[in-house]
């Protein structure tokens, strides 16, 4: 059996997270600004983990509309591709959702990816753009096949002979 990449299971948990700390917590009463900005922490959250990372051996499946995301994400280096800060970030955003009732799956849920990212970090796994190879077109001098050496296949000399009936057709 192969080794385990725990990075892409930090990732979906992480994205879990972002998405129940951004989404329908806007429920309670008397803390607001909180709420916000944890909400906005949910917001960014998803922005660094929509993009998944190319899988060390295999293929690695693109979610939809990743590559813009990619891009942005590539932009800010070592901050966004080394696993170790990503632990730290996303442990430093639990901290103020704990204080929530409303948002305590998120915070639980961003407890866990923060672990399963320090381990793969520890395990040495690093994000990478899943990078698009270019399609090249065939050349046309590459289409082009060359003739064959020996000619086709005969049958016997008895079989070529036309039969009587076959002749009066």
């Amino acid at each position: 059996m192969g080794q385990i990449e725990w990075a892409m299971w930090a990732n979906e948990q992480a994205l879990a997270a972002g998405l129940s700390e951004c989404g329908g917590n806007r429920g309670s009463a008397g803390s607001g600004g909180v709420q916000k900005g944890v909400g906005v922490a949910g917001v960014l959250v998803c922005l660094l983990e929509y993009p998944r990372s190319k899988r060390q051996k295999g293929s690695t499946m693109e979610r939809c509309g990743q590559k813009y995301l990619t891009a942005v994400v590539k932009v800010f280096g070592p901050l966004t591709r080394n696993y170790y800060i990503r632990a730290v970030l996303h442990a430093a955003l639990a901290v103020p959702a704990g204080f929530l009732l409303s948002t305590i799956l998120g915070t639980v849920c961003l407890g866990i990816a923060s672990g399963i990212y320090l381990l793969a970090a520890v395990r040495g796994e690093e994000w990478r753009p899943i990078e698009q190879k270019p399609r090249e077109r065939p050349h046309m001098g590459d289409t082009i096949k060359q003739p064959p050496s020996n000619p086709p296949p005969r049958p016997p000399a008895d079989a070529r002979k036309k039969q009587p009936t076959e002749v009066g057709g």
